[in-house]
């Protein structure tokens, strides 16, 4: 994906015809299909299998008891021709996508586009926060004994603390990143990545009093409201911890005590292995349980918001999760990888 001369219209073609054993149905099945005909077609990736399943199933019809057509892995890239209601549910997540040959159920189907950004020619000593504009990319380290290997990928929409511009394995300008949590320095190709402007961490709404600000997470209904005083500033579907004991979103009275823009969760090891847990980039964290590490955050590995599935932390759709960012306070700060203080109300109920 380094190459410049891909055109989205290239890859979004490749992207259709991607690696994955399939069973295509014939062409005649697309081209007779008039809301095919007349669509803009969306990308998706196919996000995080959970541990008891690993590949989305393409059925023939909206409904989880169809025929199953064929299967598509992890980070397999799909076309998107149009979603439908399904009356057969699930419930909580009735949409369903039209894809090539039938129709895949959104739980693990993330949003994706690929665009490449001018390479910025200063970074600030402190840092400076980039998101990844990409399906992924493969980040890559430099050492004297082995020369350039494979790290980790990162996905569309996480973000990322750049420290230099450096020239990559393929003599084009690649970014260091240094890693939040391991502090660990590697690579990617700058063209993939977007700088975050300083004002896209400017308050929203800073003339109401910080204690007419209040969130409430509603666990039985998989909800997040915001309210400044009695007026509802947001509401929206959230995913919560699974309903296992050590994995429910904990209940009670909280402040924002942190906010993060960028958060490498998970295992915290280096490795290639894009099945290992590790969430790099989680974007637009605001942790509200400190002992614990509970926070709402942007999610980029499932979109099956309604359903408790997190591992106790608040997942929500990452335009959401930055718009709380710069709502709640403390106020963020665009060259601080950690702002504390005591900040906005948060009732899980």
């Amino acid at each position: 994906m380094t190459n410049k001369t891909l055109t989205r219209r290239n890859f979004l073609k490749i992207a259709a015809l991607s690696v994955g054993s399939m069973a295509f149905k014939p062409m005649v099945d697309i081209l007779d299909d008039e809301k095919i005909q007349s669509s803009h077609h969306r990308l998706v990736r196919v996000g995080v299998i959970s541990s008891t399943q690993n590949s989305v199933s393409i059925h023939k019809e909206p409904n989880e008891e169809s025929v199953i057509l064929y299967q598509r892995m992890k980070d397999d890239l799909m076309n998107v021709y149009y979603e439908v209601e399904s009356e057969h549910g699930p419930e909580f997540n009735p949409i369903w996508y039209r894809v090539w040959g039938g129709f895949a159920h959104r739980k693990w189907l993330v949003d994706v586009d690929y665009v490449l950004n001018p390479v910025t020619n200063t970074i600030h000593e402190d840092g400076q926060l980039g998101e990844i504009t990409v399906p992924y990319t493969r980040g890559m380290r430099y050492t004297s004994i082995y020369g350039w290997e494979q790290v980790w990928r990162l996905y569309y929409q996480t973000t990322h603390w750049i420290r230099d511009i450096i020239t990559g394995p393929d003599g084009n300008p690649w970014y260091e990143l240094e890693d939040e949590l391991l502090r660990y320095r590697y690579a990617i190709p700058a063209e993939h990545m977007r700088i975050v402007k300083d004002t896209e961490f400017d308050p929203i709404s800073p003339e109401v009093p910080p204690e007419a600000k209040r969130i409430e997470i509603s666990i039985s209904e998989q909800t997040l409201t915001a309210f400044e005083g009695d007026n509802v500033v947001m509401h929206t579907t959230i995913s919560s911890g699974a309903l296992t004991p050590n994995k429910k979103t904990p209940s009670g009275e909280f402040r924002i005590g942190s906010k993060m823009p960028s958060k490498h969760m998970g295992d915290g090891q280096i490795t290639t292995d894009i099945y290992a847990y590790e969430l790099l980039g989680v974007p637009w964290c605001c942790f509200f349980e400190l002992d614990k590490g509970i926070a709402t955050h942007g999610t980029y590995w499932h979109n099956n918001f309604g359903y408790p599935m997190s591992s106790g932390c608040i997942n929500m759709r990452n335009h959401e999760a930055k718009w709380l960012f710069r709502w709640a306070t403390p106020n963020g700060d665009p060259h601080e990888w950690t702002r504390t203080g005591f900040g906005t109300r948060v009732s899980v109920v």
